[in-house]
């Protein structure tokens, strides 16, 4: 009888304690879910993607709700749910694409400037990628507004230089594009984003010779804007 219940009392205390243990970091968890990221978006077969996003959603919607009312949370729930809208296109891509919206309105609230103005950013790529009325939000002039706000708030940032290329080159502004994806194969390292970074330099290495390429007759003496 006493093994018994001194056995529940360790199994009680035991749950007891994993019930209160502490949360965890804020910034750890952050990188974890960037290194997540990075690995699904840049290492995992594009046929396989889309089941990869899934448990990142989910690790995302958690880190949300132990950490209420910080924008970082928010910012990277947009990315993953963004990335998993690409992956699966149709209209549950652009539900997950709307949700992200959201998220990313939401941190814009609490702080835009978080992490490099990276709501801007992401704000600008989903309006550029989204389809327009009636089926969508998108919007190539809001996309354009939203990544001059991020280019104000990281100047030397790989990603609003490189997402910003896209968009002025879907545009038709080939060289302001060219010189774009100059400027983020030229932007510093990030410590503990190598492997994003390595990522986003071969995007933006491929679209660069792409447009020269294909354009590169209209590449000579412009300057971006």
């Amino acid at each position: 009888m006493f093994r018994k219940s001194f056995a529940t009392l360790v199994l009680f205390a035991s749950l007891n304690s994993a019930s209160f243990a502490a949360p965890p970091n804020l910034d750890d968890a952050i990188a974890d879910i960037g290194h997540r990221w990075a690995k699904v978006s840049y290492q995992t077969p594009e046929s396989s993607r889309e089941a990869a996003f899934a448990p990142l959603i989910a690790q995302a919607q958690q880190l949300t709700q132990i950490f209420p009312g910080k924008p970082e949370p928010l910012i990277w729930l947009a990315i993953v749910l963004a990335s998993a809208a690409k992956a699966e296109g149709g209209l549950g891509g652009l539900s997950k694409a709307k949700d992200a919206r959201d998220c990313l309105l939401a941190a814009e609230k609490i702080n835009p400037a978080a992490l490099d103005g990276s709501v801007y950013n992401s704000l600008g790529s989903l309006y550029a990628k989204v389809p327009g009325w009636p089926l969508g939000f998108g919007d190539k002039k809001k996309a354009k507004v939203y990544f001059e706000k991020a280019l104000a708030l990281n100047p030397n940032g790989i990603d609003p230089h490189y997402f910003y290329a896209d968009l002025l080159a879907d545009q038709g502004e080939y060289a302001k594009a060219a010189e774009h994806l100059k400027r983020a194969l030229a932007a510093p390292a990030r410590p503990g984003r190598e492997d994003a970074d390595a990522g986003r330099r071969r995007e933006a290495m491929h679209a660069l010779e792409t447009l020269k390429q294909e354009h590169g007759d209209q590449l000579v003496g412009k300057q971006p804007a």
